[in-house]
């Protein structure tokens, strides 16, 4: 009795050491997977374990292409017969199977429990540390693209113009604020050889990355018209034939623009709205004047012709372009509208074209109520007085 109750006894303690070197070497298994942050080293970790160090006969991943040591029909996994291999899938945290762990065991015989335990660990460590390797990847790739994109909106930023025209009795200021980082919103000032001065705005269809790469080639082709000092109408014409010429993702790209030339000598100004929102011109003693859209926007149809109107610009007067941005904003199914944009805009007390879009920019905020930018938001505001603020 007494030595069956010593071998009884010395059989468990060698069955808990069995147990604590089974987890000691999983523990040095698991150290090993989780050492590095490449996926294809997480993997090519886990499969020298398996055969160097539980003496299996050859492990894959099939899905990865990667296999070690000797398998059954001496190639690919998929080729054995399902009675040859243990498999054991590599699961996400959401469940969802990212590969599988195939093991060939020697000459095809059963595992030992230990033996099953310890790739069932193993596989259970290595689905974490696979998935760690794709996070990190896809947070290394992330940053790299936040990076590019910060690098494209100071780009974008650049070609705005750094300096505004001194004009004297008059008081110019543009405001713009891109949706994303970089938007499809675009703003230009083009001194003319006559001596009057060229603006346009101008909104590229849709937002972001696409729509900011066409708003550069819109740019390109713009200044490259302006600087010749063609007839405004003529050259929101010319505008529309380059847009459609460009191909059909400029065409999906079309451009809505309204541009102004100002004399300031005169007090005159010329406008074309190529299919864009309305100019807004604000007059002491005269009702408000808006700028509707003469033609369809740039690149939407070939061989369109755009006509042109002209006003007097006096002391006291003010004129805003605006992209829809500032008009689209809600508050609920309430929109902010441009009837509420040319209130806001006539009721301005400030006389200085800062000061006018500042009180745009509060008013907008202020009726969003914390709400988020849905698009982007560019405007420009001119204004005349000898005895401004």
């Amino acid at each position: 009795m007494e030595l069956d109750a010593q071998l009884s006894a010395g059989g468990e303690t060698i069955e808990l050491q069995q147990q604590v070197f089974r987890l000691q070497a999983l523990l040095e298994a698991s150290r090993q997977v989780h050492s590095t942050i490449r996926e294809d080293e997480v993997l090519e970790s886990v499969l020298r374990i398996v055969v160097r160090e539980l003496e299996m006969a050859g492990a894959a991943f099939p899905s990865a292409g990667l296999s070690y040591g000797r398998l059954p029909a001496e190639t690919a996994a998929d080729a054995a017969s399902p009675d040859q291999l243990l498999r054991y899938p590599l699961d996400d945290r959401d469940g969802r199977k990212m590969t599988e762990l195939v093991v060939a065991s020697p000459g095809g015989r059963e595992l030992s429990l230990s033996e099953a335990d310890f790739l069932e660990g193993l596989a259970l460590q290595a689905a974490v540390a696979l998935e760690n390797a794709r996070n990190h990847k896809r947070n290394v790739e992330f940053a790299r693209l936040q990076q590019d994109l910060n690098a494209a909106r100071q780009i974008q930023r650049s070609l705005l113009p750094q300096e505004l025209p001194e004009i004297p009795g008059y008081s110019i200021a543009f405001r713009s604020d891109t949706c994303y980082e970089v938007g499809g919103d675009y703003l230009d000032i083009v001194g003319q050889p006559d001596g009057s001065l060229l603006i346009a705005v101008a909104d590229v269809a849709g937002k972001g990355l696409a729509s900011a790469i066409m708003s550069t080639s819109f740019r390109a082709a713009f200044r490259g018209m302006a600087l010749t000092g063609p007839p405004l109408d003529d050259l929101a014409t010319r505008m529309n034939q380059h847009q459609w010429a460009e191909g059909e993702e400029a065409r999906r790209r079309y451009v809505t623009a309204i541009f102004l030339r100002l004399h300031p000598a005169a007090g005159e100004i010329e406008v074309v709205n190529a299919g864009h929102n309305p100019g807004f011109l604000v007059a002491p003693g005269a009702p408000p004047i808006q700028f509707d859209a003469a033609g369809t926007p740039l690149g939407l149809l070939p061989g369109m012709r755009y006509t042109s109107e002209q006003h007097s610009f006096p002391d006291g007067a003010r004129l805003l372009f605006y992209t829809d941005g500032l008009t689209e904003v809600f508050r609920g199914d309430e929109e902010f509208g441009p009837e509420r944009l040319l209130n806001e805009f006539s009721k301005s007390p400030s006389k200085k074209a800062d000061g006018i879009l500042d009180a745009l920019w509060v008013a907008i905020e202020a009726f969003a109520e914390g709400g988020p930018q849905a698009d982007d938001m560019t405007a420009l505001a001119l204004c005349r007085g000898v005895m401004l603020e």
